[in-house]
């Protein structure tokens, strides 16, 4: 569904030429739902903009929903759907009115465009806001909305910039579930930003992760937090005199890495630690070292995003166009 090769952008400034993006490859297939994160000013929004024709790329190519990228941007923005961040939306148009007039845009004719509308409406649990001004919409509503003005021309493509941003925890459930409807039921294809690790967590098949304008990890959730971090492992000794012995122990195993040791505790990772602990225990017990407490955590995506970029997804840009 969206094949892209070697694309950059690059922006002159007084200061010189940055490089926003720098020879990304993205490969997402049919019916997968993908979450492209990074932190702020790492080169996300900017990738997705040159894949939904909102920027020219400065090299590279790309196949989105079937077509060149560069010799066809008419035909790829027929073929896909985008909900904005920020929504688009007039306020006092009626919901209707706004569904209507964007199946026009894309070319369908009034009767079409209010058959689909409504059937949008019944799908989205947006019954009864037909006539309603968008300004009267619940947050959650107004997104949902959005979601149905980007899938007025039945695209097999659908961008999400920030689907969730703003949104209560009992709203930003509801949608999840709708998006998940959308690759279930329809069969959509959903590529989508978000700076919500929960979220990618829990929606996406696959994550791609951008950092300094180049693709740095892409995998599935789980395979990401296997791989990157492994587990968190935190030791308490009994003894504070044992914390060498239980150091040359650590340092004995071939894949923990230690990050703290303190008092009375140790902490590192261990990739597959409920496997690798009896081990450890062994060893710990072989050289005397009595234990007082074990905590095992399993990795999260924030685990992930530290280790491979050093920091929250959060965090503030580093000169760098977003």
């Amino acid at each position: 569904m969206i094949r892209a090769r070697g694309l950059t952008k690059s922006y002159r400034t007084r200061a010189g030429t940055i490089e926003a993006v720098r020879g990304v490859d993205i490969d997402v297939a049919a019916g997968e739902v993908v979450g492209f994160l990074g932190p702020n000013g790492a080169g996300k929004t900017t990738t997705q903009r040159m894949l939904t024709t909102l920027l020219a790329p400065t090299s590279g190519e790309a196949t989105v929903a079937g077509h060149d990228l560069r010799e066809n941007p008419v035909q790829v923005r027929r073929h896909i759907g985008y909900v904005p961040q920020g929504g688009s939306t007039t306020p006092d148009a009626q919901v209707g009115e706004e569904l209507v007039d964007h199946g026009r845009l894309c070319g369908l004719s009034s009767a079409e465009s209010k058959l689909r509308g409504r059937r949008l409406i019944s799908e989205l649990d947006l019954d009864g806001t037909w006539e309603r001004a968008t300004q009267t919409l619940s947050g959650g509503q107004r997104r949902r909305l959005d979601i149905a003005l980007g899938l007025i021309n039945q695209p097999p493509l659908l961008f999400m910039d920030e689907p969730t941003a703003g949104l209560d925890p009992q709203a930003r459930a509801n949608l999840w579930r709708h998006i998940r409807r959308l690759r279930d039921d329809r069969g959509v294809t959903v590529f989508l930003t978000t700076h919500y690790l929960d979220e990618a967590d829990a929606l996406c098949d696959r994550i791609l992760v951008i950092d300094h304008g180049e693709i740095v990890a892409h995998g599935t959730p789980e395979a990401l937090k296997h791989e990157v971090s492994g587990d968190a492992v935190s030791l308490s000794l009994r003894d504070r005199e044992d914390m060498a012995a239980a150091g040359a122990v650590l340092s004995a195993m071939p894949r923990a890495v230690l990050a703290r040791a303190e008092g009375h505790a140790l902490e590192f990772s261990l990739p597959d630690a409920g496997e690798a602990l009896p081990e450890l225990f062994a060893a710990l017990d072989q050289a005397g070292v009595a234990l007082a407490g074990i905590e095992v955590r399993r990795p999260t995506l924030d685990d992930v995003f530290l280790s491979l970029t050093g920091r929250a997804l959060r965090d503030d840009p580093v000169n760098t166009p977003s």
